[in-house]
């Protein structure tokens, strides 16, 4: 499995919708999945967007683990995980390559770091044929994902006006979030009023 992939705005990101919010889709925001999304691929989903411009946007799920460890895979880069440490799905579109991202240490200077792009605030994008020994001296950890999710021009936008993702801006510890969160209901309790509410809905709202 490499980190070498087609540009992935010339995928889709999934049939979803979106917000309608005036917050800017930047590096670093998060896409949260509306509770309407019980039918998608996407339902309670979390993805961070890496980028965004008028070609496309690209990001990755940063909240779905799989059953394929990072050990049967990428053993080198084990220590480095984070719990838990498995291959995360990062999305739908080319699942045969691998991502990662990282979260630096604070106070770090990416000039003399080979093998670290930074994509906003302390969270980088990570060269997997970089040497993770020499990382871990400026990395807390890191998450590898299989696949992306990618909007073409204007894609995302028109699914933001659909009211079926919600729009916030990422912390650090969000993308090494540990097993045992949900992220999803986590970062909408920590939304203004009312989106917190949204937390609470029930995944089958016929249980209700």
């Amino acid at each position: 499995m490499g980190d070498e992939f087609d540009d992935p705005r010339t995928g889709t990101g999934g049939s979803a919708g979106g917000h309608s919010g005036a917050a800017p889709i930047r590096p670093g925001t998060l896409l949260i999945a509306s509770p309407s999304l019980t039918e998608s691929a996407f339902a309670r989903t979390v993805v961070y967007v890496i980028e965004h411009d008028e070609s496309g946007t690209i990001g990755v799920v940063i909240n779905q683990p799989s059953h394929s460890a990072v050990h049967n895979l990428l053993p080198q880069w084990v220590p480095l995980a984070a719990n838990p440490k498995a291959l995360f799905v990062g999305g739908p579109v080319k699942r045969d390559g691998a991502l990662c991202l990282g979260v630096l240490e604070r106070g770090v200077d990416l000039h003399d770091v080979a093998g670290l792009m930074k994509v906003s605030g302390r969270v980088v994008l990570v060269d997997l044929d970089a040497d993770p020994e020499e990382l871990s001296k400026v990395l807390v950890g890191v998450r590898i994902m299989a696949g992306y999710a990618g909007w073409g021009s204007g894609q995302l936008e028109d699914e933001l006006g659909e009211d079926s993702w919600l729009v916030a801006s990422a912390l650090p510890d969000d993308v090494l979030a540990p097993a045992g969160v949900d992220l999803w209901a986590t970062i909408l309790r920590r939304q203004p009023w009312p989106l917190p509410l949204l937390s609470t809905y029930p995944m089958d709202v016929t249980a209700n």
